[in-house]
């Protein structure tokens, strides 16, 4: 008999690694999709569960061909229960002075791949009465003045969960959005500020990562369709130009 199995995006790092290794952790096989896997098993001798259980799918989301063909294979051969839709761009500064090379990776990226995922996978989440799991942000609820787009990829994901909870509840399906606030990962590479320093002004991966687990942990019937992450602190700062 297969093991129910897993499916998340942006698998190779931040958030999306935090919530891999606790699906690992719970049983599930994991097949985690990213464009470099580099470094991901070094050092895990402890992890033991995630060296047995994680499975890293190099792919990019922005290549619809392959991802479909891939996700069409991994249906076909597993017992696919949960997708987590993770990985995430975000670009950031005035509208006007963004591209459109990096609008449309945004909304591409953010909102077209989930999309497309969970259509390729729809059926069989019914069949295994499974989870949609769709990692969003406080921007998709709020005004983001410096972040028009990326706030409006992520407003746009949101809204795609409450409706399609709505749609395939009956089916089973249980479909769920979580938003962070700032974390602390690699995210924002591409802006010109970070997190705080202190302890209180963000989020850890972990952290996102035990909601998933909650999410999963509750009874057949019940669903907890929406959890938003805030640090005590609202703090960012700038990055240095040097």
């Amino acid at each position: 008999m297969l093991r129910e199995a897993a499916i998340v995006t942006g698998a190779s790092s931040g958030i999306g690694l935090a919530i891999s290794k606790v699906l690992c952790g719970l049983g599930y096989e994991v097949f985690g999709i990213g464009r470099n896997f580099e470094g991901v098993f070094e050092p895990l001798s402890a992890e033991s569960d995630f060296q047995d259980s994680f499975h890293p799918i190099v792919c990019d989301l922005l290549d619809t061909e392959k991802l479909c063909d891939t996700v069409k294979k991994l249906a076909e051969q597993n017992h696919i229960k949960v997708l987590i839709n993770n990985a995430g761009v975000a670009y950031y500064g005035l509208h006007e002075e963004l591209n459109a090379k990096k609008i449309r990776q945004m909304v591409r990226t953010d909102l077209e791949a989930p999309m497309i995922l969970t259509c390729q996978l729809l059926r069989d989440l019914k069949k295994n009465r499974g989870y949609v799991i769709n990692i969003s942000s406080v921007t998709a609820a709020s005004s983001n003045p410096h972040g028009c787009a990326y706030g409006a990829v992520k407003a746009g994901l949101s809204s795609f969960s409450r409706s399609l909870f709505d749609e395939a509840r009956k089916y089973g399906v249980k479909v769920a959005t979580i938003s962070p606030d700032m974390t602390r990962t690699n995210f924002y590479r591409n802006a010109d500020f970070r997190e705080g320093e202190e302890d209180g002004s963000y989020l850890l991966p972990e952290e996102v990562a035990d909601a998933v687990k909650y999410i999963l942990s509750q009874r057949e019937g019940l669903v907890v369709s929406d959890i938003t992450l805030k640090p005590q602190l609202h703090r960012i700062r700038r990055k240095s130009n040097g």
